[in-house]
């Protein structure tokens, strides 16, 4: 059954409904009660009104009232009697919800510590609720009651949208007026959609009221038009009015359903129980979504492959939820023909009726692996040969696992299981074909172990599932050969130290070489020969390895460090090709007293006056060690009579003072001193100190030297050397 040409099954009473009870609330102000002189706790008005001209919106306000407990409304509370209505924080009276009724009469109750007062609010123009039937709704029915002083009554309109011409078509009478008013009125057509943009959608008949609309509308644009009807009088005075009339746009099957994305992407893990979800496709429809022509309904139909079941997998109509349909042990990554299917959605609205729109998207599902095949070796032996002394990667091991190479249940984790003894042997992964690169790290002997027999073990990094184990076949064995190679002599110990006295004779003995051939197994002969002897003082028997002097070997050559003396050599053994090693001898040198002492330094000044500084410190130096240096004998030389005019103190085991026994005149002096050491037996030295006779100035504490390279000396100066040699002692 069709009426007025909507489908069967369309809500129009509840729309209508909805565009019956639009209009808004308007506010009357209310009327006062009470006195205006001084303040009187409580309401300052205790009478409102309020004009009601349609549904009650919600938090729209109504009226405000006026209450004043003369101490700031602190902590005052309000109660209103009708709980549909409640007192907003500024005082104005609105709805907690939508509503189309009240009720004529309500109060509101203020409490607080300074007044307890009640004020009443009234409802004027209340029209009672009538039945959401198609009649009422068109105005066939019985009209409602005439609002306070009006006597124009609109009842609301339909008008389906995308109609077709002619332009303009009649919608419906805009007026309810008594028969005695009728024939003496203009009307007057007010609002968006007449005098407002958009401008002339919607005109009336100026002498019958008839509403018409001029062109096709779109409730996608606009589901709504709320304009005003008013009449005038011939002259232009206003008779009645202005009413709301709302003009309702009754929607139509006009729009697709839209996916927001042609294509979706989703992932199941292989082994998922049946009716898993896998994801969710959503589409959109723009038309009226209180109609079935917003209804959707969803629907695969292609899957490809179609294989090992067309109908792997079923999408819920209403909530659009794709979930798996195949078995668990069907859905397995490794045995389906392809690990990614492809399903077409179609979406359809009039809730999947024939007459329905379509609207078409792709998901792509994609079977995810889980860890269910344990790696196994391709073989259960391996074989390799590494030579001796040698590092590096000698064998890779392969394996195969079915799953999948971009995740961790494929990717291979090896161990060494037993054999490594010696913790020789490293093994890693190589990222790129998932085999085992077993290397050496600590170089073999063949002459310890000719061969290595190790047991190796492959994992996953990720845990298998716990259903699934690792076998015999996730472990294997690989053999490793030793090769012989011809190593090179090994000195021993290296580096060998020994202790000798410098200068012992040329040819003496120093040290015997001990050099052996790490290849055991070979009867081969070593050679030595002088690699590095910096000073040229050594020679080596090239059988027997003994070093002897071949020069005097000297504790203070530059070629010595630390008293120590480094020579290398070389060993060479007669295999095919010919290895060698080196080693090095350390001779630590004993001093011997093979150097006389001297004086320091050669030039010394005094004073000519006996009474002033007639003093000068000097010292012994020595390249020997003690006890072969110090402590030094000085002493004047053995030419007569200068015990006469000089005399030589001892002032530490280093540094003697010499002084000036009478005046002199200035003039430089040759004064010989001789110097012994310590050593057994003792050397000496006679040194030729030039002593300079100067001329002192106490007051100005200077010297005045006749030599031509001599300059005037500070008396102070020479005092604090003086001092800090005596510190020294």
């Amino acid at each position: 059954m069709r009426l007025f040409g909507f489908p069967s099954g369309f809500a129009l009473a509840p729309l209508v409904f909805v565009a019956l009870i639009l209009p808004l609330v308007a506010c009357v102000g209310g009327q006062e009660d009470g006195s205006h002189g001084g303040c009187v706790p409580g309401f300052q008005v205790k009478h409102y009104q309020v004009t009601y001209s349609g549904p009650f919106q919600k938090d729209q306000p109504l009226v405000r009232v006026d209450f004043d407990d003369c101490a700031g409304n602190k902590d005052v509370t309000f109660k209103v009697s009708n709980p549909i209505f409640h007192l907003d924080g500024d005082l104005n009276l609105v709805a907690h919800q939508d509503t189309l009724y009240s009720g004529p009469l309500l109060t509101v109750r203020g409490v607080g510590a300074h007044a307890d007062d009640v004020a009443q609010v009234e409802f004027t123009g209340l029209a009672a609720p009538s039945p959401h039937t198609l009649r009422n709704i068109l105005g066939l029915g019985q009209m409602l009651p005439n609002r306070s002083k009006r006597s124009l009554l609109v009842p609301p309109m339909i008008v389906t949208e995308n109609q077709r011409g002619p332009f303009p078509r009649f919608i419906g009478k805009s007026h309810v007026i008594p028969a005695e008013k009728s024939g003496n009125r203009i009307f007057r057509l007010t609002g968006p959609g007449a005098d407002r943009d958009p401008r002339g959608l919607f005109i009336i008949d100026i002498d019958t009221g008839d509403v018409s609309v001029s062109r096709s509308l779109d409730r996608e644009a606009t589901d709504s038009y709320q304009l005003e009807v008013s009449t005038t009088d011939f002259d232009g005075n206003p008779a009645d009015g202005p009413t709301l009339l709302l003009i309702t746009v009754i929607d139509q099957n006009d729009n697709r359903p839209i996916f927001r994305e042609t294509r979706y992407s989703g992932e199941v893990l292989e082994g998922s129980p049946t009716g898993t979800t896998v994801m969710t496709m959503t589409a959109f429809d723009a038309d009226d979504p209180a109609t079935d022509n917003a209804v959707l309904r969803y629907n695969i139909v292609r899957q490809s492959p179609d294989k090992p079941s067309p109908n792997m997998f079923y999408i819920d109509a209403e909530k659009g939820d794709i979930v798996t349909v195949i078995s668990p042990m069907l859905l397995d990554r490794e045995t389906l023909p392809t690990t990614t299917y492809e399903l077409e959605i179609v979406a359809k609205d009039m809730a999947g009726s024939e007459v329905g729109l379509t609207g078409t998207a792709t998901a792509t599902i994609t079977i995810t692996d889980k860890n269910d095949h344990a790696p196994e070796f391709t073989h259960p032996l391996f074989e390799a040969k590494v030579y001796e002394g040698s590092t590096g990667v000698v064998v890779n091991l392969t394996v195969d696992d079915r799953d999948d190479p971009a995740t961790g249940a494929w990717r291979a984790i090896y161990s060494i299981i037993s054999g490594d003894v010696t913790q020789s042997f490293e093994i890693q992964t190589n990222p790129d074909n998932n085999e085992g690169m077993l290397s050496v790290i600590k170089p073999l002997d063949y002459e310890a172990t000719e061969f290595h027999t190790l047991l190796i073990r492959v994992e996953n990094e990720d845990p298998l599932v716990p259903d699934v184990g690792y076998g015999p076949s996730s472990t294997a064995t690989v053999h490793i050969a030793v090769e012989d190679i011809n190593e090179g002599p090994v000195f021993f110990p290296d580096p060998l130290t020994v202790t000798r006295m410098e200068n012992v004779p040329v040819g003496s003995f120093v040290a015997s070489l001990n050099a052996t051939d790490p290849d055991t197994l070979h009867k081969q002969s070593i050679r030595y020969t002088v690699l590095r002897d910096p000073a040229g003082w050594l020679s080596v028997n090239p059988v027997r390895g003994t070093v002897n002097t071949s020069a005097l070997l000297d504790r203070e050559s530059p070629y010595v460090h630390d008293n120590k003396y480094m020579a290398v050599f070389i060993a060479t053994d007669n295999g095919s090709p010919p290895a060698t090693g080196t080693g090095t001898l350390v001779i630590h040198l004993e001093d011997y007293n093979d150097n006389a002492p001297y004086v320091v330094p050669l030039v010394a000044k005094v004073c000519e006056d006996a009474h002033d500084m007639n003093v000068a410190i000097v010292g012994g130096r020595d390249k020997d060690l003690p006890p072969n240096g110090a402590p030094f004998k000085i002493e004047l030389g053995k030419q007569p009579g200068l015990d006469k005019t000089w005399k030589v103190t001892r002032v530490n085991s280093t540094h003697s003072q010499i002084m000036l026994l009478h005046s002199l005149k200035k003039a430089n002096y040759q004064l010989p001193l001789l110097i012994t050491d310590s050593g057994v037996p003792p050397l000496f030295d006679v040194s030729e100190v030039k002593v300079q006779v100067c001329v002192c100035n106490k007051s100005k504490n200077k010297m005045d030297c006749s030599s031509a390279h001599s300059h005037h000396a500070s008396l102070l100066a020479l005092l604090a050397t003086l001092l800090l040699v005596l510190l020294g002692l």
